[in-house]
């Protein structure tokens, strides 16, 4: 939810101020308000959640996300006249040139068109208002991997001979060139996120945005883009992004977080070598230990705990970070982070490896009671002296019945957990010390390569062998018929997500990464949250599943993997990929544009 920008003077002012005065007070009443921060931290889940007396708190949150789920469908407009008002009401200017095409385009393909599903839109593309469009065109133009559209054809140049992500991304944005102005697209290729521009810096360019905001009169506003001719008759110059090879990440990163923010006055840690520090109650942004927060309680900025507890910044496999906004286009990215969001290139192929194929499950009362996760020991380089910190690791130990057990049997606590207090979650498995085996009856947890650094083989890593053992890789059409799929971070966000999301099984998230959908998914309607440092797993398992069958809540868990499989059928489409694309991709051509605060689409007013 925003408030509006003082120079919204649309005739429509009024009706939409009282729409978004009844939307803020469901979201309220729900439990959550959206707020959008002007320096530019993006999208904020304030959690204002209802109490419901006697009811358990996932309960609470689950009713609550229902009443969101409503709240932002009211919003969907049907037709190109309503949506360009909203438009204009809550991003300060006309809709950029092609607006008619993009939305004729999602209509043909049966997409819900709610304005807020593009908010992440602009929080990437907003700041590049305070840097010079010329400027814009020439370091895209000139960087290494670029994807180019001329003339609606798609060209690709890269450093090697095959990059399968720029061959599907290629791919995409030549499903829709025929709609495209001629740009050139930056492309970072690797696995980390590549830039953190200071705070501050960011937020003088957000300043600068906000004041360019005008309605430009109709009769001065310029219709068409102006291309790349400039550019396709003389070469740009060089273009240096300044990439630092070094780190550690956490010092580099935490230069994108606000002023204020806990990250920016925490102690920088070194040594990796000594057990995680996990909460001894709830989790920060937790209703009663549950998250209700899910924006705040990815986020490191405001959990510096993140820094010894993901391998993000605990030793990333590579770091290469520049402190230069320059359009870079990505697949994820931190929250602090300043690469454009595209969708994922594993979520555009059709490879079952990240999928699971066209067959996504059976129905939910012939799955098992059973929690599956298969993967690499990825996230970073682990070692000898961090592997107790890395995410998959811990997230393995921890639904591991064994470790659960040697730990509730004798004094030595496991390496890299702590298992919580009875008084935190109040376990009826954990107060009778039935923890590990009740853990051993639903989880079924494994790598399929250890991965580690020295590589001493898929299957050999002398200073975790003791802890884990290597299973064979499992494939995602056969983990469908479990009922609990956990997605966990690897070396930046995880590939599986959408292939869970549209199964019959539910997916239990968890990520410090930033994707292009996240404003069309609701926490606790189409997924389950789990904090990252993952003390609140064994009460999702229990309020779920119950302890030996007793007191569970098979239902909730169903209905929330059927609607949101249901969701994603509608929001998480191939096709709705390629209208996020298209609006995105015209919307950058504006900024990229010499003509951009006179540049927009007005031919419903002029009607």
């Amino acid at each position: 939810m925003r408030l509006l920008s003082p120079f919204s003077t649309t005739p429509s002012l009024n009706s939409r101020f009282a729409q978004l005065i009844l939307l803020a007070a469901i979201l309220t009443a729900a439990g959550w308000l959206y707020v959008s921060s002007f320096g530019g931290s993006g999208q904020t889940h304030i959690p204002l959640v209802t109490s419901h007396k006697g009811t358990h708190p996932i309960d609470t949150l689950i009713q609550d996300a229902d009443r969101i789920s409503k709240a932002l469908l009211a919003q969907e407009t049907t037709d190109v006249e309503s949506a360009a008002r909203v438009y204009r009401e809550l991003r300060g200017r006309h809709p950029p040139p092609g607006f008619d095409i993009w939305f004729k385009f999602a209509q043909d393909n049966k997409a819900v068109i709610v304005e807020d599903f593009f908010d992440q839109i602009y929080h990437d593309l907003n700041p590049f208002w305070g840097v010079p469009a010329r400027e814009i065109r020439q370091q895209a133009n000139d960087f290494v991997h670029r994807i180019s559209v001329r003339g609606g054809n798609v060209t690709q140049r890269t450093d090697i001979d095959q990059r399968p992500w720029m061959d599907l991304w290629q791919n995409l944005v030549q499903s829709i060139a025929q709609h495209l102005p001629d740009i050139d697209l930056a492309i970072n290729v690797m696995d980390e996120s590549r830039l953190v521009v200071p705070w501050e810096t960011v937020d003088a360019y957000m300043g600068t945005e906000f004041k360019s905001r005008r309605l430009t009169p109709i009769s001065d506003v310029v219709s068409k883009y102006s291309g790349l001719v400039d550019l396709d008759r003389v070469p740009p110059p060089p273009f240096d992004p300044e990439f630092l090879p070094y780190g550690p990440y956490w010092s580099l990163a935490v230069a994108g977080c606000p002023p204020g923010s806990p990250a920016r006055s925490a102690p920088l840690e070194t040594n990796f070598s000594t057990p995680p520090l996990l909460p001894p109650e709830y989790p920060l942004y937790s209703y009663q230990g549950y998250v209700s927060n899910w924006t705040l309680a990815k986020s490191p900025c405001d959990n510096p705990n993140l820094q010894g507890l993901h391998g993000t910044f605990v030793e990333p496999i590579s770091t290469s970070t520049s402190k230069k906004l320059f359009p870079l286009f990505g697949g994820s990215k931190l929250p602090m982070n300043n690469e454009i969001l595209l969708p994922p290139a594993m979520y555009w192929t059709s490879d079952p490896f990240y999928s699971g194929g066209a067959a996504h499950g059976g129905p939910w009362e012939e799955k098992l009671d059973k929690l599956i996760w298969r993967g690499a020991a990825s996230g970073g380089r682990n070692t000898r002296d961090n592997w107790i910190r890395f995410q998959r690791h811990r997230f393995v130990s921890m639904m591991n019945g064994t470790s659960i057990q040697q730990a509730e049997t004798s004094s030595q606590s496991p390496p890299n957990f702590d298992i919580p207090s009875y008084t935190a979650y109040q376990l009826t498995a954990l107060r009778n010390g039935y923890l590990g085996d009740w853990v051993a009856t639903f989880a079924d947890t494994a790598f399929v390569h250890l991965l580690c650094f020295p590589d001493e083989g898929s299957e050999l890593c002398s200073y975790t062998n003791p802890y884990y053992k290597v299973a064979k890789e499992m494939p995602m059409s056969e983990q469908y018929a479990n009922k609990y799929l956990p997605d966990i971070d690897g070396n930046s966000f995880s590939g599986r997500y959408r292939g869970f999301l549209g199964s019959t099984s539910v997916p239990i998230k968890a990520t410090i990464y930033n994707e292009w959908h996240d404003s069309r998914l609701v926490p606790w309607k189409h997924f389950i949250p789990m904090d990252n440092t993952f003390v609140d797993i064994y009460g999702i398992m229990d309020h779920f599943l119950g302890f030996r069958g007793i007191g569970g809540h098979d239902n909730a868990a169903k209905n929330i993997a059927l609607d949101g499989k249901a969701w994603a059928e509608k929001v998480l489409r191939r096709e709705d990929m390629q209208i996020y694309v298209l609006r995105l991709l015209l919307e950058y051509a504006r900024i990229c544009d010499d003509n951009r605060e006179r540049m927009g689409w007005v031919e419903d007013l002029k009607a």
